[in-house]
């Protein structure tokens, strides 16, 4: 994982090694440190209840097998260990890397599908005869339980975190248009325990003295000041960790803001790149202690591509046969509220820079240039009255079920660009046009969607080198979710 995807972690972990010795911060650390084993607890617990649960579940369903209650419980607390032992080989407790925690629900789906395969396994070639039934209901299960042990577990975080218990109150010091990412990622990194209460800029063009507001509804409003950084006003905010995010900061200068920071007692955690800096992908190997690197580019499995493929088809279909009276009540609706066709066509650029027309459903007066500028709020005159439903729910994207089935889109990728757009993206950017452009992603689903795309680069760049099945999967789980609260 690139450093500027997600880069908390590494400066955390340095702040806190210098602060140490401060009695305040080891409380929080207790806090912190009893969190994560209450998770790994949870977790054993929620696998465990999960295995018996199939199994009960099983005596009732068909032809019910029955199995000696005592086997039952030592495999569904053995395979209890071996779903805490995958959680723990994936780091999934001392440290959470996701703005949506995405990552938490994949790595709980392939968690799910290895615990299971090793139950199947352990089951033949041990001669358990543990019922087949049983295994398949916990298939289900088995994910169900684990979210809702995390969602239960990110609930009681943000609760303490809300009573002050295992906080840290951060303020970020840097150049101006960066701390919105920054900000952004603390508040959607609960685990971490960082709370920013304030923005310092040297920059007078672009920091003036207000707000930041940053969330998809604007929801967390972040005092703003023109510096300099000083003691007191470190001390004014009651500053546990200091974050400086300038990438040319000189030497001279750390060297003032850091002793800036020791006079206040602040820790200082110092990035040394600019957020929106992608990393290259490298590789390198050891030569007798030398670690020459050389750029390379992912390159996808290629039965990671034909099983995408299949899933986006099968996909796909199912959910154009499923939602077809929708679609058709939708189409009508449009027809009797507003002038002008159901559906709304424009260009896009796909996969590889090839141009394809987007199916959605028209939200919008006939009259609006098609390459206007998209709404931002609910409220925009431009938007019809069941335009301005079907944006909030999300509906207006179901025609592009089509696109996926005919292979210009994916149920999963980086939000396609109109032409214009795309002519702009400098080499970095277009890197997201390696792979087919998704009806839903990670910038779709994170706290940034409300902001242009070519701001948020790091969401696509980050899916295009991280990109797996588990991964699709989460995220379509995620978007479930999220489309039901609504959207613009």
């Amino acid at each position: 994982m690139a450093a500027s995807d997600y880069y908390i972690p590494t400066a955390y972990a340095n702040a806190l090694a210098a602060s140490c010795k401060r009695r305040k911060v080891i409380s929080k650390d207790l806090v912190r440190s009893v969190i994560a084993l209450c998770e790994v607890l949870a977790k054993f617990l929620a696998a465990t209840a999960a295995i018996n649960a199939a199994y009960l579940l099983q005596l009732h369903i068909g032809n019910p097998i029955q199995y000696p209650t005592q086997k039952a419980v030592a495999v569904s607390i053995v395979l209890g260990l071996f779903a805490v032992f995958l959680q723990q080989r994936d780091s999934a407790y001392l440290e959470s890397d996701s703005l949506v925690q995405i990552r938490e629900t994949e790595r709980t789906i392939r968690t799910s599908t290895q615990t299971l395969l090793l139950l199947f396994l352990v089951s033949f070639l041990l001669k358990l005869d543990f019922p087949r039934m049983a295994i398949l209901i916990a298939a289900v299960l088995v994910p169900f339980f684990l979210t809702v042990q995390e969602q239960a577990l990110a609930w009681i975080i943000r609760r303490l975190h809300g009573r002050g218990y295992g906080i840290n109150r951060v303020v970020v010091y840097g150049a101006g248009k960066t701390e919105r990412r920054i900000i952004s990622s603390l508040l959607y990194s609960p685990r971490f325990g960082l709370r920013p209460v304030a923005f310092i800029g040297d920059d007078p063009v672009s920091v003036e003295d207000g707000t930041v507001k940053v969330g998809y509804r604007r929801v967390h409003s972040i005092p703003v000041r023109h510096g300099p950084v000083t003691p007191a006003l470190l001390e004014s905010f009651r500053c546990d960790l200091l974050i400086v995010t300038m990438s040319a900061l000189s030497s001279k200068k750390l060297a003032e803001v850091i002793q800036i920071a020791n006079e206040a007692g602040s820790p200082i955690a110092v990035l040394p790149e600019l957020v929106g800096q992608e990393k290259q992908w490298t590789e390198s190997i050891d030569i007798a202690g030398l670690l020459p690197a050389s750029l390379i580019e992912p390159v996808p499995a290629w039965h990671g591509a034909i099983t995408k493929r299949t899933v986006d088809i099968v996909g796909s279909s199912l959910l154009l046969v499923l939602f077809a009276p929708i679609l058709f009540l939708v189409a009508v609706l449009i027809r009797l509220d507003s002038p002008g066709p159901a559906l709304f066509v424009q260009k896009r650029v796909g996969r590889n820079g090839k141009l394809f027309d987007i199916f959605k459903f028209r939200s919008m007066h006939v009259d609006v240039p098609k390459y206007d500028r998209s709404p931002t709020k609910s409220n925009d005159p431009r938007i019809t009255r069941v335009g301005r439903f079907l944006r909030q729910s999300s509906l207006d994207e179901l025609p592009q079920l089509l696109n996926v089935f005919l292979g210009n889109m994916s149920l999963v990728g980086p939000r396609p660009e109109m032409p214009f757009l795309v002519q702009r993206h400098s080499c970095q950017h277009r890197v997201r046009l390696q792979v087919a452009p998704g009806i839903t992603g990670l910038w779709q689903l994170s706290a940034d969607r409300a902001f242009p795309i070519h701001e948020n680069i790091h969401h696509d760049l980050y899916y295009v080198r991280n990109r797996t099945f588990y991964l699709d999967l989460a995220i379509l789980l995620h978007t479930l979710f999220f489309a039901t609260r609504g959207g613009v």
